[in-house]
Formats: C-alpha cells, sequence, structure tokens
C-alpha cells in the first residue's frame, strides 16, 4: 500500500492512502528522513520512502506550477 504524508501533527504523520482516504500513521514507524510530500510505501509491515515516486511528484507538482504562472 501506498501513502503520501501530507503533514505531521505530534506524534502522528496525516497520509493519503491510494484510495483518497486519509489515515494516521505514527512518526516513529516512518523512516527518519521521511517529511511531508513523500511517498511511502508499507511493506512487510515496515514503512520506507519511495524515492523514485517522491521525486516524479514533486516534478509533476513543479511542472504545474510553472504552467500556472508562466508570462503570456
Amino acid at each position: 500500500m501506498r501513502y503520501i504524508i501530507d503533514r505531521f501533527e505530534g506524534k502522528w504523520a496525516v497520509c493519503e492512502a491510494e484510495d483518497g482516504k486519509m489515515i494516521d500513521i505514527e512518526k516513529s514507524k516512518l523512516p527518519k528522513n521521511a517529511r511531508a510530500g513523500d511517498v511511502i510505501v508499507q511493506e512487510n509491515g515496515k514503512f520506507r520512502v519511495d524515492k523514485k515516486e517522491t521525486e516524479k511528484r514533486w516534478k509533476e507538482i513543479e511542472d504545474l506550477m510553472n504552467e500556472v504562472f508562466e508570462d503570456d
């Protein structure tokens, strides 16, 4: 299962699941380098940051912002 970290609140990471539902995951269960916006994957009961998907997602967001703020 994949999730996107939306934000951190106290000891929780508020994440969006693939189906769009929001769930809370304890920060202590995530890798120490996890940050808001990262795509995380749960495998064998552990979480890891999917660096490739995270970079792809950030690139898509950057491209959209460039389109919106592009000079005519």
